[in-house]
C-alpha cells in the first residue's frame, strides 16, 4: 500500500446527508460522541478507508484476529438529517502535516461525492475547570452565530489541532459549510462526559432532541 484507498461495502441512499467527524483526540471527545452518534441513529458501515500514513500497527480483537488501523464511514437515513458518520482507530503523526492534509483532502472529496453540503467535526478542548460546556468554530460569521444561539460558545483560543480543525479549513476552501464542536475537557483519559455533552448537542442543534 503506498497511497489511501477507499473500500466501499455497499452504496447508502441518502439525501442531503451531513458529514460528521469524530476521530481521536483530547479526552477521546470526538470519537465517543460520534460513536454515541452512531448508536442512537443505528447507522450502518459502508466504507472503509485504509492509509499508509497510519501508525505501523495491527489491532487484535478478543478471537486474536488482527486488522489494519482504518477510518470507517456509517450510513444514518433519518427523518430530519440523514448523516454520514466517520470515525476510526487513529489519526497521522501530528509531524506529518502531508498526510494530514492529503487524507482530509481525500476524505472531503468522498463527502461531497456522496452529497454533503455540511461538514461538522467534533471534538475535546482541553481545559482546568471541571465544567461542562462545548465551543463551536465554523466556517463562516452565519453558522457561528446560529450555533452559539443555540447554545454553544464561540471558540476564540487560536488553533484546533489535528483533523479536526484541518478538515473545517479544507472545507472551506472546496466551498463546504463546516462547524466544529468541541467539548471540555479536563485531561487525556476517556472523558464518556464530554463525549455525551458534544453528542446531546449536536442532536438539539439539528432537530434531534436527545432526552
Amino acid at each position: 500500500m503506498d497511497k489511501p484507498y477507499f473500500r466501499q461495502l455497499f452504496a447508502p441512499m441518502l439525501k442531503n446527508p451531513v458529514f460528521v467527524q469524530g476521530l481521536p483526540g483530547f479526552g477521546n471527545v470526538g470519537k465517543i460522541a460520534a460513536h454515541l452518534l452512531i448508536r442512537f441513529c443505528g447507522a450502518k458501515p459502508f466504507a472503509e478507508l485504509f492509509s499508509p500514513y497510519f501508525p505501523d500497527y495491527v489491532s487484535v480483537d478478543s478471537d486474536g484476529i488482527c486488522r489494519l488501523p482504518k477510518y470507517e464511514f456509517y450510513a444514518a437515513p433519518m427523518e430530519k438529517n440523514d448523516f454520514i458518520i466517520m470515525t476510526g482507530d487513529t489519526q497521522p503523526s501530528l509531524e506529518d502535516v502531508v498526510a494530514h492534509y492529503e487524507l482530509c483532502g481525500d476524505i472531503l472529496d468522498f463527502a461531497i461525492k456522496s452529497g454533503c453540503g455540511l461538514v461538522i467535526t467534533l471534538g475535546g478542548a482541553p481545559s482546568s475547570e471541571d465544567k461542562s460546556q462545548v465551543y463551536v468554530a465554523a466556517t463562516s460569521p452565519r453558522l457561528a452565530v446560529d450555533f452559539m444561539e443555540k447554545g454553544a460558545v464561540i471558540y476564540s483560543k487560536g488553533r484546533i489541532v489535528g483533523a479536526t480543525g484541518l478538515m473545517l479549513g479544507l472545507a472551506q476552501e472546496k466551498g463546504l459549510d463546516g462547524v466544529c464542536l468541541l467539548g471540555t475537557t479536563t485531561g487525556f483519559q476517556a472523558d464518556r462526559g464530554a463525549g455525551f455533552a458534544v453528542f446531546k448537542f449536536l442532536m438539539k442543534a439539528l432537530g434531534n432532541e436527545v432526552k
